[in-house]
């Protein structure tokens, strides 16, 4: 890990792209080109997320954070880890650039490990997190009750809250989720058509707890949908979610500028 000599660039007003994989091989040939499309758009700011391909590699979020003012990263893993690897996301997590520990959390959908080291995996990290009062960002698929059994276990009370990543589940899961916390990521599925239960989720969030993502290169909004997605395209999912809740679009980036803030940055500006 390279250590940088400054503190992170203040950040010009504007939208927040919490969540996305610019590590991932899709934007190797345009990865420049991809960075500055999102800037032209208006995202100021990018979360590059660190899982990459698990360990041994955990760095992935923070290169890209090194080699652009205007991103960030996390660092976690989502399913397998090593022995090693709770002191080396220890280490990776003072990194002046990285905002919060994730993604972690449960898969069953893929299962790319057995269920009961996933848990044990997110356990450790969740207890990590806590010990360092470090945001999280939650993942969660076909495992609802088990992801909050070990939110409620070893987080609730214990750390500066979170986000749950790409939400997609229901207004009770919505309501569960905001009961412990956590703020609600928002990405591209939000503007599919059949997406119904997810905008009356989505509809019944307090405005303090919004975010927007998304999940590059995965999950494109319309008229995106079925092409790969890029930072630029948090705006679309913005302006449907603006519509949704009947509010302007100028006041949603306020609000979702007010609430990243206070999230991630007051964090590094108080230990700065």
């Amino acid at each position: 890990m390279t250590a940088l000599t400054t503190a992170p660039p203040r950040l010009d007003f504007g939208w927040v792209d919490t969540h996305c994989h610019l590590d991932d091989r899709r934007f190797a040939d345009d990865r420049d080109a991809v960075v500055q499309a999102a800037l032209d758009a208006g995202v100021t700011c990018m979360i590059s997320i660190g899982t990459g391909d698990g360990p041994p590699d955990l760095e992935a979020g923070i290169r890209m954070a090194e080699r652009y003012p205007r991103v960030f990263a996390s660092v976690g893993v989502p399913a397998k880890a090593t022995a090693d690897t709770t002191a080396a996301l220890r280490h990776l997590a003072t990194h002046p650039k990285v905002l919060h520990l994730g993604e972690m959390g449960l898969d069953y959908h893929y299962d790319h490990s057995p269920r009961d080291i996933q848990r044990a995996v997110f356990r450790r990290q969740l207890e990590l997190a806590a010990e360092l009062r470090i945001p999280v960002s939650i993942h969660t698929r076909e495992a609802w009750e088990d992801t909050i059994q070990c939110i409620r276990e070893v987080w609730q009370g214990a750390a500066p809250g979170g986000i749950f990543h790409c939400f997609s589940g229901t207004p009770a899961q919505a309501a569960e989720a905001l009961s412990l916390g956590f703020h609600l990521g928002f990405g591209g599925v939000l503007t599919f058509p059949k997406a119904e239960e997810l905008r009356a989720a989505a509809s019944i969030t307090p405005l303090h707890r919004i975010v927007v993502e998304t999940d590059a290169p995965y999950l494109a909004p319309l008229p995106h949908r079925g092409k790969r997605n890029e930072p630029a395209y948090v705006v679309r999912t913005a302006e449907r979610l603006a519509g949704l809740l009947g509010i302007e679009f100028s006041a949603l980036q306020q609000t979702i500028w007010k609430n990243v803030q206070e999230l991630f940055f007051a964090r590094l500006t108080a230990n700065q």
